[in-house]
């Protein structure tokens, strides 16, 4: 059975990762497989998880490249390399650029934890998303599975799931339980969504 070709663009513990990993063993992605994990540091231990996992991985890092437009081409590189057809950004800390962003029209995803268009755009990242939902006070969170374009989380969305917020929760709390609710079930789900689609293209 043919599969489209995955990657996934990754900053850090890759806890996302590891859920689109454990999806696919599962079969909760079926239409598409994990062929390149590309981390935008080489301390990130979402390369160890690709490894475990027999993918093949991939450093880009700014920092070394000296560019945003180094960081992309050897992302860009890394992708044709591999032959992938749908870029899954899973804790990517980076902003792409347009003129990246206009090369995959809704073939990049990305997980926000948050239900858009609360708490997102520029600077609402990891932590700082589940402080400002709890400084506001909001009753509900959740996750938004989005394609990415040229605005940060403006991108169409795919898929949202709504987390309670409990009393007592803290920032790390909240952002646990959002991963644990949200964010590995309908990453891996919007996954295999768009994966079907670009089959059936």
């Amino acid at each position: 059975m043919k599969k489209a070709k995955i990657a996934v663009l990754v900053s850090g513990g890759g806890t996302n990762l590891q859920a689109l990993i454990d999806a696919e063993k599962s079969g909760v992605i079926q239409s598409g497989e994990i062929v390149a994990v590309i981390a935008s540091n080489e301390g990130a231990y979402a390369l160890t998880r690709a490894e475990q996992a027999g993918i093949a991985t991939f450093v880009a890092s700014r920092r070394a490249l000296g560019s945003q437009e180094a960081f992309e081409d050897a992302i860009l590189a890394a992708i044709q390399k591999t032959g992938a057809e749908l870029i899954v950004l899973a804790g990517f800390m980076s902003i792409l650029r347009e003129s990246f962003t206009k090369r995959f029209p809704r073939r990049i995803l990305n997980v926000h934890p948050a239900l858009i268009p609360s708490f997102c755009g520029k600077g609402f990242y990891g932590l700082r998303v589940h402080e400002a939902a709890l400084a506001y006070g909001v009753k509900v969170t959740g996750a938004t599975v989005h394609f990415v374009n040229e605005i940060p989380d403006g991108g169409e969305i795919i898929l949202q799931k709504a987390v309670e917020i409990k009393e007592g929760d803290t920032p790390e709390i909240l952002q646990r339980r959002v991963m644990e609710e949200a964010e590995w079930k309908i990453l891996p789900a919007a996954t295999e969504l768009v994966c079907r689609e670009i089959l059936s293209n």
